[in-house]
């Protein structure tokens, strides 16, 4: 048991955390950037499962990074997400983060039409200028109105984070946006949440940064 006189100092924890899962990450054929992705991944689950689970289209990160390196604004399902992604580190980029799931229009017209505002949310998003990174963590009719959206060649996001959480047309969602033919990582299976999607995004956004100094 670690004594108060043995505490790692607050600034080594993440480097001693990363770390630890290098030791144990099992063994993989990602790249670089990929890897820092997963790491992230689980350095904010504790869950080494997303070293099976995550999937790249090819060169994802490249293009996630192109996307950032022209100002994108980055889209989420909840304001969760939202909270956990680093904003000035973003800022440096010329990039914001957007979300409209608390808006009260959302709310009226989804009561109205009869459907999710995570829904709504992207429908409202895609009128967006700029190129837009979408980082989903909790709604899966997010991905499917998303999926949609591209089809109705309504919407052209440069990127896609899939990785909501849960049980109902968790795994279908996710599925119809790897079939989409736009950039994305996605969390397979029924795991991923809002901080899985910021944790993402930060991983990325920090790869670019670190480009940029």
């Amino acid at each position: 048991m670690t004594t108060h006189s043995e505490w790692i100092r607050p600034e080594d924890i993440e480097k001693r955390s990363m770390e630890i899962i290098g030791q144990e990450m099992p063994d993989g054929n990602w790249t670089p950037e990929e890897l820092a992705v997963v790491k992230r991944c689980i350095h904010t689950s504790a869950d080494f499962d997303y070293a099976q689970n995550l999937y790249f289209s090819d060169q994802a990160v490249c293009h996630a990074r192109k996307a950032l390196a022209q100002g994108a604004t980055i889209v989420t399902d909840t304001n969760m997400a939202a909270a956990g992604i680093n904003k000035k580190a973003l800022e440096r980029l010329g990039g914001s983060v957007r979300c409209f799931m608390a808006e009260e229009e959302t709310a009226r017209e989804a009561k109205a039409r009869g459907i999710t505002r995570a829904a709504v949310s992207m429908e409202y998003a895609a009128a967006l200028k700029g190129p837009l990174i979408f980082a989903i963590g909790n709604a899966p009719t997010a991905l499917i109105r998303l999926y949609e959206l591209i089809r109705e060649g309504k919407a052209e996001p440069a990127f896609i984070i899939g990785a909501p959480v849960g049980f109902v047309n968790v795994i279908e969602a996710k599925e119809l946006i790897r079939t989409a033919g736009i950039p994305c990582i996605i969390a397979r299976g029924r795991k991923g949440g809002s901080n899985i999607a910021a944790a993402i995004c930060n991983a990325i956004v920090k790869l670019q940064t670190a480009e940029v100094k």
